[in-house]
């Protein structure tokens, strides 16, 4: 504790870095920052914008650029990406993915973790793209790098034969799908990888809006799992815990 007090006097510090590394969160007016998380359990803290006015979504950008160096945000509007735009000055790097509503933003002198590790990040379709979007950046901000293959859908089981050789290299593979939510079954028969089945809110009538996606998902008889609908936060959390895990295993046989 003397040592972060010091710190802070000597201007080596701010109060909020000094608060994170104390209390192992930062109290804001907006609600309080996990700025351990990180360290703690290996996923980022992610701000989830959706319900947060857009001031709210700066104080806890700032915050936790603050404390840790970089933010994401998910399911961010256009007027939260502009008014955290607005916010930080030039030496704060934005990265914004507009289908996947997240943005993520690093101070200039934040060093990303890295991870001896691929994840491959699939989509049925074009409609599966919100959500594996918000995955891949989880993943991409917990230093894992991130294959996209897009549209390759059950319906022409050739397109995604034609990357089977992209998905059995990869070490652990989000699948989203949505309708009957069969892709994920399908890629899990295929590969000796983990498979994580991201369900997406789309498809018609009865077991529309991902309810048949999951049910699908979960009665699958070949061995995957499965996060809850458009969860893409948590398949990409998942895989990225995965992901680690196999770059730690590589390490310790080299």
């Amino acid at each position: 504790m003397r040592e972060v007090l010091e710190a802070v006097a000597a201007g080596e510090l701010s109060p909020t870095e000094a608060e994170g590394r104390l209390a192992g969160y930062v109290t804001t007016g907006a609600g309080r920052f996990d700025a351990a998380r990180e360290q703690r359990r290996g996923v980022p803290e992610g701000i989830l914008a959706d319900g947060k006015t857009p001031d709210e979504a700066v104080e806890l950008t700032l915050a936790a650029l603050d404390s840790t160096g970089s933010a994401l945000l998910t399911r961010a509007s256009a007027a939260d990406v502009e008014a955290v735009t607005a916010a930080v000055d030039d030496s704060v790097e934005l990265t914004h993915n507009d289908r996947a509503g997240t943005l993520v933003a690093r101070r200039a002198d934040y060093e990303p973790p890295t991870v001896d590790a691929t994840a491959a990040v699939v989509t049925g379709g074009t409609a599966d793209r919100a959500a594996a979007g918000e995955a891949a950046t989880v993943l991409e901000a917990m230093g894992v790098a991130v294959e996209v293959i897009e549209d390759v859908g059950v319906a022409h089981l050739g397109r995604v034969l034609d990357h089977l050789e992209t998905l059995r290299s990869a070490d652990v593979l989000v699948v989203a799908a949505g309708r009957e939510g069969a892709l994920p079954t399908v890629v899990a028969g295929l590969v000796d990888t983990p498979v994580i089945g991201l369900p997406v809110s789309s498809g018609y009538g009865h077991g529309g809006e991902g309810s048949a996606a999951l049910a699908g998902m979960l009665q699958s008889c070949t061995v995957l799992s499965v996060v809850n609908v458009d969860a893409g936060f948590v398949a990409g959390s998942q895989a990225g815990l995965i992901a680690r895990a196999v770059s730690d295993a590589r390490d310790d046989t080299e």
